[in-house]
């Protein structure tokens, strides 16, 4: 009986056989980087996360502050999405060296003060070094054709390729099917007609899939993680820039910046002041760096001075800490205000009124 004959096997597709294939996938903690992961498994790959702590990203930090946050996850977004791929996680601080994407970006901000074009072509730069030191083959990202307007266009996208030095390594499963080949696809280590061709800002798409995958528990599809997207938070950012002189920051501003109302009711100081038991809790770790008051006769609000400020100044903080606490329609409310050198005295004020305060105020 004849043997039957063997089928015949390229040099190329037998040499990727041989040769597990290493990608580094950049790891948002969101559900498009997720499911980029997903399918390079599904191929077979290696895939190994990378995530960059920049100081700026929303969750976990505000979600364990707030007390109306409680019944959110206090969870690392990331690591819960390694850890639903199986995949290993690195997480490197970048704190230093992000300082320049935001105080300098080559191609400027978005809407607010978000630099996603430079942000993006950071973190695949990095991603390279890394990729290159620990002997990976590519990297890809969950990036999606036309999602982001500034990022994530069909122009931008070689930006970001050509600008981190990772070219044609760089891969993008949820869209490549809609840019040109890249090396792993050439080459043969991931077979092209099983990647996407998602496209444009809907979800849907991505939710399908995730649910093909059986992922039912993933951060909001849409949602950022990034706070320099928030008008607000922009707007307090520039504030700080403008009263400095500075475009320069370190991590304590940019913590200080996510919590508490801020009102800058003179040029020379503002206010932080505590919303909740929770951030009142996180605040009164800086009682040693910051003047601050809080009320003794009513249940109140921990409130920071930031700035150089007058026994007027001191009087006017005095009436806005009395307003935003229990004591806000009594006659007089007692406070103590401490120093940063931890002396503190006693002052009795009136409220000021709402009326009085300025819409400009707040921050």
């Amino acid at each position: 009986m004849p043997v039957p004959a063997s089928p015949v096997v390229s040099p190329r597709a037998a040499a990727a056989a041989a040769t597990p294939r290493k990608a580094v996938a950049l790891i948002s903690g969101g559900l498009d980087s997720m499911l980029a992961a997903k399918v390079m498994l599904e191929q077979g790959i290696h895939v190994e996360g990378i995530n960059f702590y920049t100081g700026f990203c929303v969750e976990g930090h505000t979600h364990a502050i707030r007390n109306h946050e409680h019944a959110k996850p206090k969870r690392n977004n990331a690591l819960w999405t390694a850890e639903q791929l199986g995949i290993k996680l690195h997480i490197i601080e970048v704190i230093e060296e992000y300082k320049d994407v935001v105080i300098n970006p080559r191609h400027g901000y978005g809407a607010n003060l978000n630099p996603c074009l430079d942000c993006k072509g950071f973190m695949v730069r990095k991603a390279r070094e890394w990729m290159e030191k620990n002997g990976f083959d590519f990297i890809i990202t969950g990036e999606v054709l036309g999602q982001r307007p500034m990022s994530q266009r069909r122009d931008t996208m070689p930006v970001v390729a050509r600008e981190s030095g990772a070219f044609d390594r760089l891969l993008r499963p949820l869209c490549a099917k809609l840019l040109p080949e890249t090396l792993p696809e050439r080459e043969g280590w991931v077979d092209r007609s099983k990647l996407l061709d998602f496209n444009g800002r809907g979800r849907k798409p991505q939710m399908r899939l995730a649910a093909q995958y059986g992922f039912t528990d993933y951060a909001q599809p849409a949602g950022g993680c990034c706070f320099l997207t928030n008008e607000q938070y922009s707007h307090k950012l520039t504030d700080l820039w403008t009263t400095r002189g500075s475009k320069q920051y370190e991590l304590d501003d940019i913590m200080l910046l996510k919590v508490g109302r801020h009102l800058r009711p003179r040029p020379n100081f503002k206010l932080i002041v505590g919303r909740d038991e929770g951030e009142n809790n996180f605040l009164n770790g800086y009682r040693k760096r910051f003047m601050h008051l809080h009320a003794t006769s009513h249940q109140g609000p921990l409130v920071l001075i930031d700035g150089n400020v007058s026994e007027a100044d001191i009087d006017l903080a005095a009436r806005l800490t009395a307003r935003f606490g229990k004591g806000r329609e009594a006659e007089t409310v007692i406070l103590t205000v401490t120093d940063a050198a931890g002396h503190s005295r006693e002052l009795t004020v009136a409220p000021i009124p709402a009326n009085d305060i300025p819409a400009e105020w707040y921050l």
